[in-house]
């Protein structure tokens, strides 16, 4: 700070400095003036200026340090009081600035929340027609065709689904509540959901749990679980997936296993950002990349910690491993 107020400054120092260079000039041209006392009133100048500028330093810098030290947010009380006319100007301006801001950004929240009520509300409105397709579907003769219509019925009620939880993830710490759940009853309702999609691509599946009980949110853990088995189910064919579940360090693990195509060793760091599909197969236009990135979000607050190992045509495994139970004091409470 002392070196910007230098800088600031340095039009009236350099002034300073010339007067006394003037001074000095003078007193060389003019021999009647003693240069003895003249040195003398020259260092006394400089002390009083060097005193000064300190002084100065403090009462003028005040005000900067406080909006240099403050939090980019709408609160201002943080901010010194202004003792200049050009203080008094620059905090009238963040005033003003401050409270347009504040009327965007509250015009800007309701307009995001009203949207976000009518997308849930057109959601579960166009959920009563896909029910509806759903019986006709299961009322058609034609076995191929019963099947291809149900796997394209699958992928809109997956794609809704997700719409829905990807508008309530930035909720998710209100919608909340931790119970004790029947992780087996989780597991087989999803694999339920999946059967037509499984039975046309020939894939079945293996579970062994040996830990089913478990504190989280039903709801937001079948969701997660949804997403890994919707991509395990997708990137596979004509094979088992494997699903363990085992207690570790006094935590339940859950083990999700495929064989299908795998995943490159470099994307496997970037398959939980948002929008990441692959850099290898640019030919997948059925990937949204949003699948990975919401159960992500959602096993944040959730305590749940995900890990993914894979190989490129050997498989993937996705490895869920739950919170002991006393970390849930923290959010029990919800």
């Amino acid at each position: 700070m002392i070196k910007k107020y230098l800088i600031e400054r340095r039009s009236w120092i350099i002034l300073f400095l010339c007067l006394q260079l003037f001074t000095i000039f003078v007193t060389y041209v003019d021999s009647s003036i003693p240069i003895s006392s003249i040195v003398y009133i020259i260092f006394l100048s400089f002390i009083i200026f060097t005193i000064f500028l300190i002084i100065r330093y403090n009462k003028e810098t005040r005000f900067i340090r406080s909006l240099e030290e403050r939090e980019n947010d709408f609160d201002l009380t943080s901010i010194a009081h202004p003792e200049s006319p050009f203080e008094q100007i620059f905090e009238t301006s963040i005033a003003n600035q401050t409270e347009l801001l504040k009327q965007a950004s509250s015009q800007n929240l309701v307009a995001l929340e009203q949207e976000k009520d009518e997308l849930l509300s057109w959601i579960h409105e166009v959920k009563t027609p896909l029910t509806a397709m759903q019986l006709i579907i299961e009322r058609l003769d034609d076995e191929n065709i019963r099947r291809q219509l149900t796997y394209e019925w699958l992928r809109i009620h997956f794609l809704l689904d997700q719409q829905l939880h990807q508008k309530r993830i930035h909720f998710i710490e209100n919608d909340l509540y931790i119970e004790k759940a029947d992780l087996q009853e989780v597991i087989f309702q999803e694999i339920k959901s999946l059967q037509s999609w499984c039975i046309q691509k020939g894939i079945g599946f293996d579970v062994d749990l040996e830990t089913t009980e478990i504190l989280t949110d039903t709801k937001w853990l079948a969701f997660i679980i949804r997403q890994i088995l919707t991509n395990a189910v997708k990137y596979s064919e004509s094979a088992d997936i494997i699903i363990r579940s085992y207690e570790k360090h006094k935590q339940t693990v859950l083990q999700v296993k495929d064989f299908g195509r795998g995943i490159d060793n470099k994307d496997l760091s970037r398959i939980f950002e948002k929008g990441f599909t692959s850099t290898t197969q640019h030919t997948d236009n059925a990937a949204t990349g949003m699948g990975l990135y919401l159960a992500k979000k959602a096993a944040k607050p959730l305590l749940i910690n995900i890990d993914v190992h894979s190989e490129v045509k050997v498989g993937t495994t996705f490895l869920l491993t739950f919170p002991k139970r006393n970390e849930f004091t923290n959010i029990t409470g919800i």
